[in-house]
């Protein structure tokens, strides 16, 4: 069994460092993390715990190989030079997709067809076969070309990883499940916390977020492509998801509580968290955000409320940002965290975040705007706190 291969998650741009955090918190060895990409090495055992347990990447792919091509002679050489025979059995399916950008090479279709017809060179010198029929398991081939350099990849994951399994059904313009999981990081969600999302919708960043505490891992409930490729040991499968439900924390005091106007949207939330298995951590309730109420000592708010290109017209949204400064206090022991892509949040919402950063919700550029400051206490004589 292979111990030291290289394998590649893609990522959302801006999440990198905690995907590369993530994956040396699950042991996996030379993490490194690249613009829109996490690198580790490891075996198949590697593979199936990054599968299972990864909350902010987008899927796990085998890297086979990198090397630079600015004609279709070098990509063809290229990827037939690639042990393809060590992954690929007689019957195998081997699909071709890819991209490219910035490259000398910039046609995708003619790219495939090379990649395809590079693969099936190489498998016919090795098996003395003229012809394959593909009806076996499945192995999607990736390629990606970047400023002339080509990465062959093959799919580990099928489904992308945001595929948990408990959202088959969602609201207008759902929150991606990573994007969720990557704000809570964010806003050090902890175990014995107290998540609020007042535009609750679909329930996302509230079954996200009693995954993340209770130690779940978000991969549990779901089939992955290498789950069927005779390289890959089966016990590998059932070993790695027996050591992710030993470190579950069920007992956990944590508690993630939604609202939204919409009564359906609060049903269908409530509905996600009980496929998800965690609905004891979980409520929601019918609730206007002009009634948000700071209860309690401590609070984490973390909301994608609708905008103006969304759901809302912009005034409409804008309206909203200003309900929101008003009703969201600076307190200790209290923190805000709202994702929008309106570049004139802060100055609606009323105050500087105390941090931003840059994230894409799909194809669009948002900003994620953190408040975590508690309001100063007020000062008496030399300084001095009064009591």
């Amino acid at each position: 069994m292979r111990d030291n291969m290289t394998f590649c998650i893609p990522c959302l741009f801006g999440v990198e460092s905690l995907v590369a955090q993530e994956l040396g918190d699950l042991g996996l060895e030379e993490v490194r993390a690249e613009n829109g990409r996490v690198l580790f090495s490891g075996g198949w055992e590697a593979m199936v715990r990054a599968n299972l347990n990864s909350r902010f990447g987008e899927r796990v792919l085998l890297l086979l190989g990198t090397f630079p091509a600015r004609s279709f002679e070098e990509l063809f050489q290229g990827v037939k030079s690639l042990p393809w025979e060590e992954y690929l059995g007689k019957e195998d399916q081997f699909p071709v997709t890819g991209s490219s950008l910035s490259s000398q090479l910039h046609s995708v279709p003619d790219c495939q067809a090379i990649v395809k017809k590079a693969i099936v060179e190489r498998l016919k010198g090795k098996y003395g076969l003229s012809w394959f029929p593909e009806t076996g398991p499945l192995h999607r081939v990736r390629f990606r070309i970047l400023k002339d350099q080509v990465s062959v990849m093959m799919d580990t994951s099928g489904e992308g990883l945001h595929k948990r399994g408990y959202r088959a059904v969602s609201n207008d313009a759902p929150l991606k499940e990573t994007l969720a999981a990557s704000l809570l990081k964010l806003s050090r969600l902890r175990s014995d916390g107290h998540l609020i999302d007042p535009f609750c919708g679909s329930g996302t960043l509230l079954v996200e977020g009693a995954l993340m505490a209770l130690g779940i891992a978000p991969g549990l409930n779901r089939t992955f492509t290498a789950q069927t490729w005779e390289q890959v040991p089966q016990r590998l499968w059932q070993q790695e998801r027996d050591g992710a439900r030993s470190l579950e924390r069920r007992d956990a005091s944590f508690q993630a509580e939604g609202f939204d106007i919409d009564p359906a949207a609060v049903e269908l939330s409530l509905a996600n968290a009980r496929k998800a298995g965690v609905e004891r951590a979980v409520s929601a309730s019918v609730r206007d955000i002009r009634d948000f109420a700071q209860e309690g000592q401590y609070g984490c708010v973390v909301c994608n409320p609708p905008y103006g290109e969304r759901l809302l017209d912009l005034r409409q949204a804008e309206e909203l940002y200003r309900v929101m400064g008003r009703v969201f206090h600076p307190r200790r022991g209290w923190s805000f965290g709202i994702i929008t892509p309106d570049g004139d949040f802060e100055s609606i919402f009323g105050r500087k975040a105390d941090k931003r950063r840059k994230l894409y919700n799909g194809m669009i550029q948002c900003q994620y705007y953190q408040y975590f400051k508690g309001e100063e206490r007020p000062h008496g004589p030399a300084g001095k706190a009064s009591r």
